[in-house]
């Protein structure tokens, strides 16, 4: 049986289908051209949606 995409998983592919083609826009209005930038952009949406992806974790600093 074919498994169906979540809710995370409709809303990156948009997303960065949007990318591709161009038309995908950052919140300031300005063309977003970098692949990074898209990607920030389609785990954002997905989590505002109610996906479960969990936050980016924060970097340990090494004290001296």
């Amino acid at each position: 049986m074919a498994r169906r995409k979540g809710t995370g998983e409709r809303k990156i592919s948009k997303v960065m289908g949007e990318y591709k083609r161009g038309s995908l826009k950052s919140s300031s209005g300005s063309k977003v051209r970098k692949r990074k930038q898209a990607v920030a952009i389609a785990l954002s949406e997905a989590r505002q949606a109610g996906a479960r992806i969990p936050q980016k974790k924060a970097s340990t600093r090494k004290s001296r």
